[in-house]
């Protein structure tokens, strides 16, 4: 009977560790393969997020991320922006190919858009998505509301905020978070100024929250600029967002 009941109980965990897995999803833009990952609660008609990784590509950040998500009842998609055989391998080739996309902004919303179509695909409410991003990925998720994207919602978490000088000032019609760090040296003023006239211009549902002694990367646990206490904040302010928006 004993021996049952531990059977029983190693069942039971093997099933929760199962349903806790990301499966892989192929995809393409052209010939280019990417390759992304869906929670397993796929094909369920739930509300869906989007998660646009950090600039070394999907990361341990954005698959627990994904997990956490899942718990939350929400279906996660994670996306692969670079494609196979593009995937950095220091932060030299990361800055490189994420400035590549930053500056060649329609790819980058192009492949967002695809993610986004993958996303669907796995059975997430088309009415009812949103998008976060972290560091290259968050600012895809400012990429997202410039595109005028039909998503609920963007939260970008340390992003780029700026974009080329150039480019005028749009509509916004998704609602905006932006969780940014006090301390981050890739932010200026400037930009941060310059994307609050952004949001003012387009007459956005927008907010910024600022945490105070962070650097850039303080969400993310491998960092140095790791902050637990806040990057728990920020995850808790991006759950509320999305609670909101999702509802």
């Amino acid at each position: 009977m004993k021996k049952l009941f531990i059977l029983i109980i190693g069942m039971a965990m093997l099933q929760t560790v199962s349903a806790q897995e990301l499966k892989a999803v192929k995809y393409a833009d052209g010939t280019q393969e990417l390759n992304g990952l869906v929670t397993s609660n796929a094909g369920k008609n739930l509300p869906g997020v989007l998660i646009l990784p950090a600039w070394m590509g999907i990361d341990d950040e954005a698959k627990t991320a994904a997990l956490d998500l899942e718990k939350q009842g929400y279906i996660a998609f994670v996306a692969d922006i670079y494609g196979k055989g593009n995937i950095p391998t220091d932060f030299a080739s990361a800055g490189k190919i994420a400035t590549q996309f930053k500056t060649d902004y329609a790819l980058y919303q192009k492949r967002i858009s695809l993610a986004l179509e993958q996303l669907k695909k796995a059975g997430a409410n088309s009415s009812k998505i949103a998008v976060i991003g972290y560091c290259f990925g968050g600012t895809g998720s400012l990429e997202t509301a410039r595109a005028g994207f039909d998503v609920a919602g963007v939260v970008s978490i340390h992003g780029g905020l700026s974009k080329a000088a150039d480019r005028p000032n749009g509509a916004i019609k998704t609602k905006v978070l932006v969780e940014n760090p006090a301390e981050d040296k890739s932010v200026s003023k400037e930009a941060y100024e310059q994307l609050v006239q952004e949001m003012k211009d387009g007459k956005a549902d927008w907010q910024i929250i600022t945490y105070a002694n962070c650097g850039h990367t303080f969400t993310n646990p491998t960092s140095k600029e790791y902050n637990e206490v806040t990057a728990k904040r920020a995850w808790n302010h991006t759950l509320l967002f999305l609670g909101e928006v999702l509802k």
